[in-house]
């Protein structure tokens, strides 16, 4: 899910979600540096309550914020660390 407010933690979130079925996980996603929330998370439910989940909680109010839920789809695969430098040649090593 997603627009968390930066304040949500995911004892929250878990709480928030135990409205609408039986929550197996709930995990605000931070950001790896500051520890910060980046505003969004994830929520494990068993598929009926999942899906319920997604049609009574999408836009519901969180925190003072309309929340986006939908089911999560695999990540995107990242080819390989291009991170502005040399683009479209090959990486090379720092020393």
């Amino acid at each position: 899910m997603g627009n968390l407010p930066f304040t949500t933690t995911s004892n929250e979130l878990e709480e928030f979600f135990s409205k609408v079925g039986t929550v197996t996980s709930a995990q605000v996603i931070t950001d790896r540096e500051t520890g910060r929330s980046r505003g969004f998370g994830f929520v494990e439910m068993a598929d009926d309550d999942a899906r319920r989940a997604i049609d009574e909680l999408t836009g519901g109010n969180l925190g003072g914020r309309a929340i986006t839920v939908n089911e999560a789809r695999p990540r995107a695969p990242r080819n390989g660390g291009d991170r502005g430098g040399d683009r479209g040649g090959p990486r090379r090593d720092r020393y």
